[in-house]
């Protein structure tokens, strides 16, 4: 274990430009995984990480403990901060102090839709992206498509949000989402407040693609007008609409329902 004690520390700055701007993320193809959960997450499902953060403090909790020697057995880099230069770091309240820098995975696209999808048109709120991730993996959905406008997947608000979810994924960003429906012969569902048919009336034992759209302004018109169904989901009382992440939730359960 190695053991870093200056502001002025290469490595240092570099967690600190990762853990403040989405930017420097895209850039460097990196990310910062912020608390045990998602440290153990990693660990399980994706193996050793680049690189190990600890507090000083933290070096007495029996958890990150476990962690830390779990990573060593695995030849991963670990080093220690003072807790006041982790804390300039991490973004987690009242946390552990253990966090992983790894490289941002970046699978190869494919030419067109094969099994059942998330398809995001400009979902701005990373909260929003990481729920409906979160869902994605629950309900057994593998492949996540983003277009340009939406949320960084691999933001911290994003990747606390999806609680491990992103491990589980195949995640594409910046995708010409129009190009992809045309390459593609799966059935595509839009999400619609304004749709005739109910979610509950379409088959959805088969794969399909789900295209859910911007908080305010929906689905943008030129890939509504290539979706196979335009669906909504029918609510009682004065309520207007559904959140996306809800909304989002409720189609994908009802095709894991239908699909026994």
């Amino acid at each position: 274990m190695k053991s870093v004690t200056s502001r002025d520390n290469s490595f240092y700055k570099e967690l600190k430009a990762l853990a403040a701007s989405s930017q420097a993320r895209r850039r460097a193809g990196r990310t910062l995984l912020d608390g045990v959960h998602l440290c153990q997450s990693w660990l399980a499902l994706r193996g050793a990480p680049g690189h190990c953060v600890v507090s000083e403090g933290a070096l007495h909790n029996p958890e990150v403990i476990e962690i830390v020697a779990r990573c060593e057995s695995l030849h991963a880099h670990v080093t220690a901060l003072p807790d006041a230069l982790f804390g300039a770091v991490s973004q987690v309240e009242h946390g552990v102090n253990l966090l992983f820098l790894v490289d941002t995975p970046s699978p190869v696209q494919p030419q067109g839709l094969s099994v059942s999808s998330v398809l995001l048109d400009g979902v701005q709120d990373p909260g929003n992206v990481g729920s409906i991730l979160r869902s994605a993996g629950a309900a057994g959905i593998t492949q996540v498509f983003c277009s340009a406008g939406t949320a960084f997947c691999w933001s911290p608000k994003v990747l606390r949000a999806a609680m491990g979810a992103h491990f589980v994924l195949e995640i594409f960003e910046n995708v010409d989402l129009k190009a992809l429906i045309d390459n593609s012969r799966m059935s595509v569902l839009a999400m619609s407040g304004y749709a005739d048919q109910k979610l509950y009336e379409v088959d959805l034992r088969g794969p399909v693609a789900w295209l859910l759209g911007h908080e305010g302004q929906g689905v943008a018109a030129e890939l509504m007008e290539r979706a196979t169904h335009q669906v909504v989901i029918p609510h009682a009382g004065q309520v207007e609409s559904l959140n996306v992440a809800a909304a989002a939730a409720i189609c994908f359960f009802e095709q894991l329902r239908q699909r026994g």
